[in-house]
């Protein structure tokens, strides 16, 4: 595999960050404009409301597609020109929608558009790449709240137009708004060399070697997964709680409880920040904490819209956080990977919304509301267990710093952290073993000359300079990996590795 050696591009202009941040809103729309006109549709074409259902699940398989075979082409194309191909692709299934003449017609257009609209998760690494590694948090935050806001208002948009000019007109509009974002990107993106070359199903495969290389990613994911999990459950069991007594709402009114969790999007603003400043893991926990005070809350507001809208305003403010923190803290792991990470975490995301709301209609049928919000709360507490137990080892990102000990995300410094363990640090195994020069990179794995720009003087899986004394698991060097030479000393700084 062939590795750009073209640095990335330091910092971005506000401008570009508010257009990355609509664009990214813009694309996960496009998943729910169906959603709140199911019956529109059923009437127009001629199908019964329980089938009109299968749009949105056709919407969303197709979606889980995309993710698991486009998005990891982010990282090895220039992404000035893939973006800008998905928008104009899915414009183009916008408009079959908008023209089906059919409920078949319908159904294909939309497994397509959810095919095509991945550009949202293409676009939230490239913010990461972007950005300078001070602000990567702050930059990640505001794209990934301008994804929230479109999941949120893309139902009450949807609602409005279609109710004024046919849901035809939802999705025509939606068409002419991705060509016009796809000739701004096209403008704005700056040209960004692949960060990576190799075959098409090798870079599948390597979805998940990333992953399994990666300890901090595998217990992100969980955390991620879970927090899926309890906000689909949250808001599917809530449309059951409204529908039926005592509130008996109409679905237009159901909507805009919505516009409530929009306090969530204010959230990821300031969430970047807490990464930004090393306090990722502990705002993790807070976040954790408060949603489970927020289902708490809601166990008691089975019968009280304010104290319903309180706990829907904790809910978004407390998953939004942990969400952004996770994209963060993953995105901190590699630079040549961090498309293939965030296809890890959309894959992981949907696994967890799709076992929420199967819960949640389950748990609804055996206990109603009380079952709901008992078993948020435990879901919150197995994050809270999670949370505990990772941060002090697999959730750290641990670089070697000047004086040779080992520094977490939250600033602490752990001298005695092992110097070998299977699964993280400095690995002695053939595994490691790589064959490329120093100032290139593994699959996933960051550049020497980052590395030590990080504080460290390498990243696993490289190779340390012979010349300098050591290879890339740190041990005094030889001419050749694994030929221990007693005469030349090791790496100023200690062991060459970052602990994950």
């Amino acid at each position: 595999m062939a590795v750009s050696r073209t640095p990335p591009p330091s910092g971005m202009t506000r401008g570009l960050t508010f257009l990355l941040a609509v664009a990214a809103g813009a694309a996960i729309a496009n998943l729910y404009w169906a959603q709140p006109l199911l019956s529109f549709i059923a009437g127009d074409l001629g199908a019964a409301t329980a089938t009109a259902g299968w749009l949105v699940t056709a919407t969303q398989i197709g979606y889980a597609v995309g993710v698991l075979l486009l998005v990891p082409l982010g990282d090895v194309l220039d992404r000035r020109r893939f973006v800008p191909a998905m928008l104009v692709a899915s414009a183009a299934a916008l408009l079959l929608c908008a023209l089906a003449p059919s409920f078949g017609v319908l159904l294909l257009a939309l497994t397509v558009l959810g095919v095509t609209t991945i550009s949202g998760q293409v676009l939230t690494p490239l913010a990461g790449d972007l950005a300078s590694d001070a602000h990567r948090g702050r930059i990640v935050g505001v794209v990934g709240s301008g994804t929230l806001t479109g999941i949120l208002a893309s139902r009450t948009i949807s609602g409005s137009v279609a109710g004024l000019a046919g849901w035809r007109t939802t999705f025509a509009l939606a068409a002419v708004v991705a060509v016009l974002l796809a000739a701004l990107l096209h403008r704005a993106i700056p040209p960004l060399a692949p960060r990576a070359r190799m075959p098409y199903l090798q870079l599948i495969a390597s979805v998940g070697a990333v992953v399994r290389r990666e300890r901090t990613a595998r217990w992100t994911l969980v955390l991620a997964a879970t927090g899926f999990a309890t906000f689909s459950l949250f808001w599917t069991a809530l449309t059951f709680l409204l529908s039926g007594p005592p509130f008996h709402y109409p679905v237009a009114v159901i909507g805009m409880f919505g516009l409530a969790g929009l306090a969530g999007v204010l959230s990821g603003l300031r969430g970047g920040r807490l990464h930004d400043r090393g306090w990722s893991l502990p705002a993790t926990g807070v976040a954790w904490t408060l949603a489970l005070a927020a289902f708490a809350v809601a166990a008691f507001a089975g019968r009280s819209v304010v104290l319903l809208v309180i706990a829907i305003i904790m809910i978004d403010v407390a998953l939004q956080t942990q969400a952004l923190l996770n994209r963060a803290r993953l995105f901190a792991l590699s630079h040549e990977a961090r498309s293939r990470l965030n296809t890890a975490l959309a894959t992981s995301n949907f696994i967890g919304a799709a076992a929420g709301s199967a819960a949640a209609t389950t748990l609804w049928a055996a206990g109603g509301w009380t079952a709901v919000t008992y078993t948020g709360m435990g879901l919150c507490c197995l994050a809270l267990a999670a949370w505990a137990l990772g941060r002090r080892g697999p959730l750290q990102i641990r670089q070697v710093g000047s004086g040779g000990s080992r520094a977490g995300q939250s600033g602490q410094h752990f001298a005695g952290w092992p110097d070998t363990d299977s699964e993280q640090g400095c690995r002695q195994d053939e595994e490691c073993e790589t064959d490329h020069p120093p100032d290139q990179a593994g699959d996933g794995e960051l550049p020497v000359s980052e590395a030590r720009g990080a504080g460290g003087e390498a990243d696993h899986g490289q190779r340390w300079n012979t010349d300098r004394g050591g290879d890339q698991h740190g041990r005094k060097g030889g001419a050749a990996a694994g030929e221990p030479a007693a005469d030349r000393p090791g790496p100023a700084g200690g062991p060459g590795c970052r602990t994950t």
